[in-house]
Order: C-alpha cells, then sequence, then structure tokens
C-alpha cells in the first residue's frame, strides 16, 4: 500500500513492507521443547557433577528465555500502529534481542568462574548421563532449528533462530564428544574445558547480537544498508538535482525506514516517481519505508541541507 501526501511543496511518500509469514506455532513449541529440556539438563547436570551439562543447560535457559522474548516481540510487530505509537511496536524485536544478549553473557560470566574452578580442582562426573542427556539436546534444538527453517530466507529474526538452534545442535554434540573422551580417559579436565569451549562460543554468538542490537536500538543504519549507495541511487533518480537530510534508521529487525530531501527544480515529479523510487529502494536495499520531501527552488536555503544537520 502506497499514501502520497502533499502540502506546498513537501511530496511524501510511504511503502510499507508486507507482514511476516506466521511462525507463532514455531515459537511456542520450540520454546516449549527447549525450556523443558533445560529443567532435565539441569537436574541431570547435578545429579551427574558436570559443569559442561550445566554450562549448556545455562545456554539453553538463555535460549529459552530468547525464544520467549522474541516470540512476545513476534505477537506485538504484528499489531498495528496507534495514535500511542505511530509505527507501531515493531523495535521490541530489537530491545528483546538487546534483552538477551546482556542475559547471556552474565550467564558466560557464571558459569566461566566456576569452570575454571573446576580446572584446578577436578571433580568426579558421569560421563554416561552427560553423553545421553547432551544427546537428547542435539534432538530437541535439531527438531527445534527445523520448526524455523522454512522461514529463514524471509524474515531475519527467524533466521537468526534457525542458525541459533543449529549452532546449539553442534553445541550438545560437542558436550557428548566430551563425555566420550572422560569415559574413554578418565581425562576429568575435559568437563570444564568443553564448558569454557562452550563459553567461548555462546560469546562469539552474543557479541555480534548485541553489537547488531545496540546499534538498531539507537536508531543506527541495519546492517546490509550502504548509506553512501543510497544517497547515490537517489541523486540518480532523474530530475533530480541534489539530495540532502537523508536519514535510514530501523523500525523492527526486519523492517528499514528513510527519509531525504530531494531537490527538484523541474518542479513536483507527481505519484508514479514517488512509486518508482520507493520500489527501487525496496528492491536495492530492502527500504520499505521511504518519505521523499521534495524542493523546488534551489534559491531557498534549506536548513536541513548540511548531513551533519538533524
Amino acid at each position: 500500500m502506497t499514501h502520497h501526501h502533499e502540502h506546498a511543496h513537501e511530496g511524501h511518500h510511504h511503502g510499507h513492507g508486507h507482514a511476516p509469514a506466521s511462525f507463532g506455532t514455531a515459537f511456542a513449541v520450540g520454546t516449549a521443547l527447549n525450556l523443558g529440556f533445560v529443567v532435565v539438563e539441569a537436574v541431570f547436570g547435578f545429579l551427574s557433577n558436570s559443569v559442561a551439562l550445566l554450562a549448556d543447560a545455562g545456554h539453553n535457559l538463555g535460549d529459552g528465555l530468547g525464544l520467549v522474548m522474541a516470540w512476545v516481540a513476534y505477537v506485538l510487530s504484528q499489531r498495528r500502529p496507534s495514535e500511542s505509537f505511530t509505527f507501531g511496536l515493531g523495535k521490541s524485536s530489537i530491545l528483546a534481542a538487546l534483552f538477551n544478549s546482556v542475559l547471556l553473557l552474565v550467564a558466560i560470566g557464571g558459569i566461566a568462574w566456576e569452570a575454571i574452578q573446576r580446572l584446578f580442582h577436578p571433580e568426579p562426573v558421569t560421563a554416561g548421563i552427560v553423553m545421553a542427556v547432551a544427546a537428547a539436546g542435539i534432538a530437541v534444538n535439531g527438531l527445534t532449528a527445523l520448526l524455523f527453517a522454512s522461514g529463514r530466507k524471509g524474515d531475519l529474526n527467524v533466521h537468526a533462530a534457525f542458525l541459533h538452534m543449529l549452532a546449539d545442535a553442534g553445541v550438545s554434540a560437542g558436550v557428548v564428544a566430551a563425555g566420550l573422551v572422560m569415559m574413554l580417559t578418565g581425562w576429568l579436565w575435559v568437563d570444564p574445558a568443553v564448558s569454557l569451549a562452550v563459553n567461548a562460543l555462546i560469546l562469539w554468538m552474543t557479541w555480534d547480537v548485541l553489537r547488531q542490537s545496540l546499534a538498531l536500538a539507537v536508531a543506527g543504519v541495519p546492517e546490509g544498508v550502504d548509506l553512501r549507495q543510497v544517497k547515490r541511487s537517489l541523486a540518480g533518480l532523474p530530475g533530480v538535482s541534489q539530495v540532502h537530510d537523508v536519514h535510514v534508521w530501523p523500525l523492527s529487525t526486519t523492517e528499514t525506514a528513510l527519509s531525504c530531501h530531494l531537490m527538484m527544480p523541474g518542479g513536483h515529479p507527481g505519484d508514479t516517481f514517488l512509486q518508482e523510487a520507493g520500489h527501487k529502494l525496496k528492491h536495492d536495499f530492502g527500504i520499505g519505508h521511504p518519505t521523499f520531501q521534495i524542493e523546488v527552488d534551489p534559491s531557498v536555503p534549506c536548513p536541513f541541507a548540511p548531513d551533519e544537520v538533524v
């Protein structure tokens, strides 16, 4: 749907992206599977005295809470804009990602401290239980990943959930390998060493999410959008002599907005130009909500002409 409003010499065009496919059931099933498995893994982690299993349980708890937050954000993002929230609640997905990344970093610190203590003071571990529970984790995380597989190419949130669950299946496989090594060699240090390796993987994955969510939370240009190319594309539109006051910001983790001023001395270009320009931005840069202000008199200075002015 497109809307065009014209006031004096200003023209505005808004292009709205399509709502993502429904994954409410996938979130519900995935959340139930992960949180249920966390309880099982934590119980057997204590029974087997395995810090590696507890580390994976902490990781899966973060994933479960992450799925809950992503689910809530997904539901909120489907709500229509209102007079109080004129862009809707799509940014809740950004806040969810930020909250989850911080939560995981806290969990990483606690698990790493315990693992380091165990390296210096190894304790017996029931390797068979560790292997059995971690093997179940491969199945749970693999199934959860499959729930999101069909939508991984059309929704960034779903794609992130798919990759995270797939990586978790790999982490559980590492715990199985650690249990096998301990069973065959009796090397107790393998258990805390694997937990530290799991922590390193979680930290690597979480840091990127934290960095991106922080940038999006303060209205940074989304990754994958090259602002210089966007400006060049706008400047190359027919009839445009100058482009300024260009702003690109996220409406959610899947939607991007743009506003800019286009100097067009030939006069207002009409609705067809606005629609075609909006389609080009959507096709080339994934920007689905552009707003253009048309200026036609070069002798009238624009107070927002320098790029550094906001």
